[in-house]
């Protein structure tokens, strides 16, 4: 009897021992993906692994052993259900260290350290320029379809009118497989929210009747700029301009409204070409922006800068010269457009 008990305190004791071992290797492997016992399947070489919403750690970790990444699939779950991370981990579509141990796995995946992009949309494009980023965005998925400026609002569920100028431009970080129409709205509702903001700390004599005004006027503030301490300014001729009924007649308009008919050449004749954008035949602003305004364009257009000039022109090396009278711009442009002393 007690040859058979101490048989079997033996046995229990190898068996301890044993499931000690395996538990320290287990976590060992886990650590650091050294096994003692088996190697893992040699890497597929795709390294892009996509979990889909609602796929369990159960099947995560079958496709890991079958692409070579886990030797030990049901002792990466068991670490997984220990350290309470196996609800956790996060859909989306991951790059693959090639190197990695299971542990980095697994943190990569809680962590939803997924494949991103950024896109920079820049200050004073225009949204047919940003439509045709979106077009070449590597990772984004199109959803649109065939859409412009006239119609990028309806698609996105906006609302009809153009989609001229209302998108923020800021640079903008989105996931591998994130659509074109998700990026869109963000970069709407990000101009919504600084274009409300800077209206309400508006000027109070400001010649603007709504924000849709500003964002127009911002825009054209954004392409007359080539030295930014001259946005106040350029604001204060515009606004000026428009309290005493004077025409804007500032070239961006013009050449906005031309189109594809512009060939990067301004002439006489294109000044005397009627659109609704030519703002030397129209009064008034131009009946939508025709760019995409910065922070500090809107700004300027909300709170110009002190002063009585009426004119401006640029000095050509970014920077412009202002006026009070036509004498005076007359004068500036013969000497800094012409050459002329």
């Amino acid at each position: 009897m007690a040859r058979i008990l101490t048989v079997g305190l033996a046995a229990a004791l190898l068996a301890a021992i044993f499931a000690g071992v395996a538990v320290w290797h287990g976590w060992h492997w886990f650590q650091s993906g050294q096994s003692w016992f088996s190697e893992p399947a040699p890497k597929t070489g795709d390294e892009r692994f996509e979990i889909a919403p609602g796929t369990g750690i159960a099947q995560i970790s079958r496709q890991l052993a079958d692409r070579g990444y886990l030797a030990h699939p049901r002792v990466w779950r068991a670490a997984a259900r220990y350290l309470e991370l196996d609800g956790q981990l996060q859909a989306g579509t991951y790059a693959l260290d090639p190197d990695a141990v299971p542990a980095a796995l697994l943190q990569q995946f809680v962590q939803g350290e997924v494949i991103s992009y950024t896109l920079s949309i820049i200050e004073g494009t225009k949204t047919s320029e940003v439509l045709a980023q979106l077009r070449q965005a590597p990772g984004l998925k199109a959803t649109l379809g065939p859409v412009d400026t006239a119609t990028v609002m309806h698609q996105l569920g906006l609302g009809e009118g153009s989609g001229e100028g209302r998108f923020f431009p800021d640079t903008y970080r989105y996931r591998d497989g994130d659509t074109d129409a998700a990026l869109l709205r963000q970069a709407y509702d990000r101009m919504q929210a600084n274009l409300d903001d800077v209206w309400r700390s508006r000027a109070e004599d400001l010649p603007l009747k709504d924000p849709g005004e500003l964002l127009t006027m911002a825009s054209i503030i954004e392409k007359e700029t080539g030295r930014p301490e001259d946005r106040g300014q350029i604001s204060q001729v515009f606004s000026l301009r428009l309290r005493k009924g004077m025409r804007l007649q500032t070239d961006p308009t013009v050449i906005y409204g031309l189109g594809d008919a512009f060939d990067g050449n301004l002439r006489r004749r294109d000044l005397r070409r009627d659109t609704p954008y030519n703002s030397y035949t129209r009064d008034g602003l131009p009946p939508t922006p025709i760019a995409l305004p910065g922070r500090a364009a809107l700004e300027a257009a909300a709170n110009p800068a002190a002063g009585d000039f009426l004119y401006f022109v640029s000095r050509g090396d970014g920077s412009s010269e202002f006026s009070r009278t036509l004498a005076e711009h007359n004068a500036a442009v013969r000497r800094f457009q012409l050459g002329q002393p």
